[in-house]
């Protein structure tokens, strides 16, 4: 295919996977099922507008894999939305969690509407009747199928999801755990709103602190003075920018579909997103200059790039003038298999969507697990342990006969809040993931890239999944 037509998302995850398969030692039998997808839910349904108008609404449910149960995957409003690549995104679900170890199978959804273009009103009639839909199906559910906010959607959306599904399913106990992402109020977790982002931070900062991955592509060790160039200044984007900055990084630009803007000095992501809350861009940002093309950001030269936007920003058309040292695919799919091969031949170090943005989905384990066990993370350790530590601490200070200053004491005494909790959860995640991924990288020389190994360490996984489980009847 050539890089000047559209990619097709799922030719170009299969193509992935078949790059990947062949390191591997399955059946073909086993692999062919994995790539497919187990069901596809296509449905029409009607909504009246509020003018009285009758529109007839397309929407998807994909469910790829029921190695485990029940899948996971989000859905997504957006007039773009097809069956391509609501399979695409229901097979890198799968692939994910089996990456990050969240014991869920693959799925995604979408609705083909422009929110933007609907009132309030008909914006949760349409997700009420979708969710009916899904319910009618046994498409959704605790333990079947449990859907999450993803472009176009948010914690508004889930709770009105999760309050559909209560009125038909009466007497559930577990009803809440039927969708992730909800309001702290209705069962969501804290955490979960910067958690993508920050599993970004986390993936990548596991792989500055990897002395032979850094010596390999030039680059000292560790986060801090690195020079990092964001695409994407939404949810992802943003907390992504705000954690590397606060780790030490130089972000020398942001860009969004108005444009991009670049200071070497460094942007402060808070302050561009008031600038372009106040004004409706990020151009004109006082200090920084405006580049020609939002995609020119993308070409700079940079440490991290770290593109948190839209799918196939870098093909093989931009590829050869991509100057990073290391991608770090925040967003879905922003790579082509194309734009892989070069990065292979300049030696840039692509880390993959398909764990790299992962934060997400296993934040959203943790909220399911919550919603199962009906208690808050925390409430059961929080003041035995600030108490039991308060007591250690007194016993040092009476040992040594020195009295820790305040700052220090409030670090030591303090019990872990769910906040805490699921941030630890999330950071152990990304670090294990990542020495998953560069243990098959490094021990096998023929695997040409970290996409490929990622591929490769899902694969293992689910494969043995399935062989274990055998097959029915």
């Amino acid at each position: 295919m050539s890089s000047q037509q559209p990619y097709s998302f799922f030719q170009s995850v299969e193509k992935s996977f078949d790059k990947a398969a062949k390191f591997t030692k399955f059946d073909p039998g086993i692999l062919e099922q994995i790539k497919a997808c187990n069901s596809v839910y296509q449905m029409r349904f009607p909504v009246k507008r509020d003018d009285g108008s009758i529109e007839v609404i397309e929407a998807y449910r994909v469910q790829h894999s029921q190695h485990k149960s029940p899948c996971k995957g989000g859905i997504r409003f957006s007039d773009e939305v097809n069956q391509d690549e609501v399979m695409a995104l229901a097979s890198l679900m799968t692939y994910k969690c089996a990456i990050v170890n969240v014991p869920f199978g693959g799925g995604k959804g979408g609705i083909k509407i422009n929110p933007r273009k609907y009132s309030v009103y008909e914006l949760e009639k349409i997700t009420r009747r979708y969710t009916s839909e899904l319910v009618k199906k046994n498409f959704i559910g605790p333990g079947i199928d449990v859907p999450a906010p993803d472009y176009g959607t948010g914690e508004r959306e889930m709770a009105w999801i999760v309050d559909t599904y209560a009125s038909l399913k009466p007497g559930d106990i577990d009803a809440a755990g039927c969708v992730t992402g909800k309001p702290i109020t209705q069962g969501g977790v804290r955490g979960r709103k910067e958690a993508t982002g920050l599993g970004v931070f986390y993936g990548i900062r596991e792989v500055c602190n990897m002395p032979d991955v850094m010596k390999k592509i030039g680059l000292e060790q560790g986060i801090v003075n690195k020079k990092v160039v964001v695409q994407g200044l939404g949810n992802v984007g943003y907390h992504s920018t705000k954690f590397f900055r606060e780790a030490g990084a130089v972000v020398i630009a942001l860009a969004e579909y108005e444009g991009a803007i670049m200071n070497p000095a460094g942007l402060n992501e808070e302050d561009v997103f008031q600038h372009r809350k106040k004004t409706g861009s990020i151009l004109n940002f006082p200090g920084a200059t405006n580049l020609a093309k939002n995609t020119d950001a993308l070409e700079l030269e940079c440490d991290i790039l770290i593109p948190a936007a839209l799918e196939n920003v870098i093909n093989g058309d931009n590829a050869p003038r991509v100057k990073a040292k290391i991608i770090g695919e925040a967003a879905n799919g922003p790579c082509t298999p194309e734009a892989d091969e070069i990065f292979i031949q300049k030696g840039i170090l692509c880390v993959p969507d398909m764990y790299l943005n992962a934060g997400g989905v296993t934040v959203s384990y943790f909220e399911w697990l919550k919603n199962l066990s009906h208690v808050r993370y925390g409430r059961m350790e929080k003041r035995f342990t600030e108490n039991l530590n308060t007591e250690i601490l007194a016993q040092i200070e009476g040992l040594t006969g020195k009295v820790v200053n305040q700052k220090e004491r409030k670090f030591i005494m303090h019990g872990p809040e769910e906040v805490d909790l699921v941030h630890s959860g999330l950071e152990e995640t990304m670090i294990t993931a990542t020495r998953e991924i560069m243990a098959i990288w490094l021990d096998n020389a023929e695997i040409p890239d970290m996409r490929t190994a990622a591929y490769v360490n899902a694969i293992n996984k689910v494969a043995t999944s399935y062989a274990e489980l055998g097959i029915f009847p």
